[in-house]
């Protein structure tokens, strides 16, 4: 069976830090002569990974001819894993050959290679993702005949955000409002946000809200016009997608929005327009070559969207150079709509996405990742949905997806990318762009074309609720009250106890001057206090002391 360390843990944040499992292994048998089956023992009970992607590409697989060149011992080890582990398969699927290749962790097709998702899992006591959603998706799909050979293994834990940075910090005008009504609970116990839910017919508190957000929408218009000099509209709404630039994440589909809307001021100036000013960012992978191209495009975009004297400050867009937290900090308090419109059943999680809902920006976005608890929280009614399901994702791939089909019967999306194609963005290159354009109507891997027409109604309606500034407000509130599960306490503790296997002092005790005096901590039955210097006993043993964020654990 298997059990926790009762000494140590060790976390793996994705495959990155997989090698850490032979690692330990060679520590134990080569350096401290320790049998093979105690130090495996020891091994899982102290790792336990986290899985934070579902895209194959992103899951590591190493080619064992560079281990063998660089770390032969390490190589030697994870075949000794490989090859007690597929005995197990091999015993409780005897004769079932083609899920022993599956499960291996060597892949013999093409080049060999080493699969790092398979190590961390055969080598870690519990195995998690970072969203209920995600978490599904891993047992029913991406790891599934790991499930199914060690179901007590999977776990899901929820990302969360600190509130100390993402709220306090970052946004002192509404974190004064909120803290004036509800005290300051929230900034350690984000869930007391909740307590916001009886504000939100309160006009005095809404306005208030509104007013905190258009001071931070005026700072970045000032830091926007001296950093690009762009001229942008404060009252115009601030449409925000910061993240990676990643095909899934569907940047692309932004931009096509910005043509569409574009298109429809030039065809008619004179027509109902709720004027945005739309702001992307992300850095791309050094190597990828499909995301740079797409940051191009944004750019070639944004200058002729933002030197055409017809559209004027009625439609802005902005790339955010070098994206990074201190320029996270100035973003997500003015932003009026966040954009999480990844694929359904690609994103696992996103942290972003919350950090916006507790600065009080309304989502547009798809059922993936976080956004499924998110929407949970909130209410349907309080956050923009559109776009297919994984299981409406999944159909249409084993029905054969014809994105031409999508291009030809939506009027606007087609003439949209003919102008990508074409060059109206770059007349001086007019084939910059081809690329795009061929990629999206005979690939599309992540179905931007069949969510689009969706895509385009969902933001009209963002619009349209725009204009009414009490409803918007409301559904702001309705934001930040819902934001309290979404907390990275609330994770860590999770992690803490769920895989760790440590509890936090006691809340009485956390007061105290640590640096005098020993913390009193509590082992699982939370009634036997004891101090530092004692060991606190339970069925599972010792138990590990460590800080974790504002707590002290034990």
């Amino acid at each position: 069976p298997l059990f926790r360390s009762e000494k140590a843990a060790i976390q793996l944040n994705d495959t990155h830090p997989s090698l850490a499992i032979p690692e330990l292994m060679r520590i134990f048998t080569d350096l401290e002569k320790l049998a093979w089956e105690d130090a495996w023992k020891i091994c899982q009970a102290t790792f336990g990974y986290t899985n934070h992607t579902v895209l194959p590409e992103a899951l590591e697989r190493w080619p064992v001819h560079m281990l063998q060149n660089l770390l032969p011992r390490h190589l030697e080890i994870i075949y000794k894993i490989n090859h007690l582990f597929l005995q197990e398969v091999s015993a409780k699927w005897p004769g079932d050959f083609d899920r022993m290749r599956r499960m291996s962790l060597v892949e013999e097709e093409g080049e060999k290679r080493i699969n790092m998702a398979h190590l961390s899992i055969v080598g870690s006591h519990a195995v998690n993702g970072v969203a209920r959603l995600h978490s599904e998706i891993l047992k029913a799909r991406v790891f599934k005949d790991f499930y199914e050979m060690y179901p007590e293994k999977f776990q899901n834990k929820t990302n969360g955000i600190t509130p100390r940075r993402w709220l306090k910090l970052c946004n002192p005008g509404l974190s004064d409002i909120v803290s004036d009504r509800i005290g300051e609970e929230w900034v350690t116990n984000l869930s007391s946000l909740e307590n916001l839910r009886g504000l939100v017919n309160d006009d005095t508190f809404t306005d208030a809200v509104g007013k905190a957000k258009y001071e931070n929408k005026l700072k970045l218009t000032e830091w926007i016009q001296k950093t690009y000099n762009i001229a942008v509209n404060p009252d115009s709404m601030f449409d925000v997608q910061v993240k990676r630039i990643h095909e899934y994440k569907r940047q692309l589909m932004n931009v096509l929005h910005i043509i569409v809307m574009y298109n429809r001021l030039k065809d008619d100036p004179d027509r109902e327009f709720v004027p945005r000013t739309v702001m992307i960012g992300g850095k791309a992978a050094p190597g990828y070559h499909t995301a740079k191209l797409i940051i191009k495009l944004i750019n070639s975009v944004a200058k002729v969207v933002n030197n055409d004297p017809i559209i004027g400050d009625r439609l802005k867009v902005v790339y955010l150079e070098n994206y990074r937290v201190s320029l996270a900090e100035k973003i997500i308090p003015a932003t009026d709509l966040s954009e999480q419109i990844s694929t359904a059943g690609t994103e696992a999680s996103g942290t972003g996405n919350m950090k916006f809902m507790a600065n009080g920006a309304l989502t547009i976005g798809t059922l993936d990742g976080a956004n499924v608890e998110m929407r949970e929280e909130m209410g349907s009614e309080n956050i923009f949905i559109f776009g297919m399901t994984v299981e409406e994702v999944q159909a249409l791939g084993k029905k054969g997806y014809n994105p031409r089909s999508y291009y030809e019967s939506v009027p606007e999306l087609k003439r949209a990318l003919d102008q990508v194609n074409l060059g109206y963005f770059t007349p001086e290159a007019p084939d910059t762009f081809r690329e795009l354009y061929d990629h999206l109507l005979n690939h599309d891997r992540f179905y931007l074309l069949a969510d689009f027409e969706e895509y385009v109604k969902c933001q009209d309606r963002v619009s349209e609720v725009f204009q009414n500034t009490a409803l918007w407000l409301r559904m702001v509130v309705h934001n930040i009250a819902s934001a309290g599960f979404f907390s990275s306490d609330r994770t860590i503790t999770q992690y803490a106890r769920e895989i760790w296997g440590v509890e936090p002092t006691p809340p009485h005790a956390r007061g105290m001057d640590r640096s005098r005096s020993p913390s009193p901590t509590f082992a699982k039955s939370q009634t036997d206090l004891t101090t530092d210097t004692e060991s606190t006993k339970s069925k599972s043993g010792t138990k590990k002391k460590g800080k974790l964020g504002g707590e002290t654990f034990v």
